[in-house]
């Protein structure tokens, strides 16, 4: 049995979300494939996800904290590194992120729990496991001239393999604010993507 978890980071109201739409249906067809498994949602705007708190970041780097699978910070790297598989949903914000989901990626790349540092450099400890990061675009930023622009999946997919994760597929839903556009139709396109991978993940 696998554990997946299924990390939301979207601040739109429910059932208003385009990329929830998308990832809602990769899981219930994951589901339908792995009716044994175990899904974990992690929603990280009802979590409360904050920044760091300051002045603390010593202390959560302390060893006692190591081992402390109920800390209301660390407890984030734990669950991620206990999980088999990662879901991550969300919009392509400003040319990258959420902020909020910045903030959960500084909760779990914690040194001692899912990376830690060698004599040749950092490595790693959440090797493998497989990540879909379900991603919903107002432009195209796939391609050329846009996709240097693109700061958001290209960070994703950097920290996950920084922590180990060398399996990551992306979907994108693209272009569903630019005018003329038939929204439905990326979004239906995206979904039948997004199905067909669960099907295989």
């Amino acid at each position: 049995m696998n554990k997946v978890l299924y990390i939301k980071a979207n601040a739109k109201k429910e059932g208003q979300s385009r990329t929830f739409r998308i990832s809602d249906s990769f899981i219930e067809e994951y589901k339908k494939n792995n009716p044994e498994d175990e899904i974990i949602t992690l929603d990280l705007y009802k979590e409360g996800i904050a920044p760091l708190p300051f002045g603390q970041l010593e202390e959560l780097r302390s060893p006692s904290l190591i081992v402390d699978k109920n800390h209301p910070i660390l407890k984030y790297a734990f669950q991620f590194l206990e999980a088999d598989k990662y879901v991550i949903a969300e919009p392509f914000w400003n040319l990258s992120i959420p902020a909020i989901l910045k903030a959960y990626i500084d909760y779990i790349t914690v040194t001692g729990i899912t990376f830690k540092y060698t004599a040749t450099g950092p490595m790693g400890l959440c090797t493998g496991k497989k990540a879909v990061n379900i991603v919903s675009r107002g432009g195209n930023y796939s391609a050329e001239p846009f996709s240097a622009f693109e700061m958001g999946d290209r960070y994703l997919r950097t920290i996950l393999a920084f922590l180990g994760v060398a399996d990551y597929t992306t979907i994108a839903a693209e272009g569903l604010d630019v005018i003329g556009n038939d929204v439905e139709a990326i979004v239906e396109e995206a979904i039948l993507k997004a199905k067909e991978l669960a099907k295989k993940f």
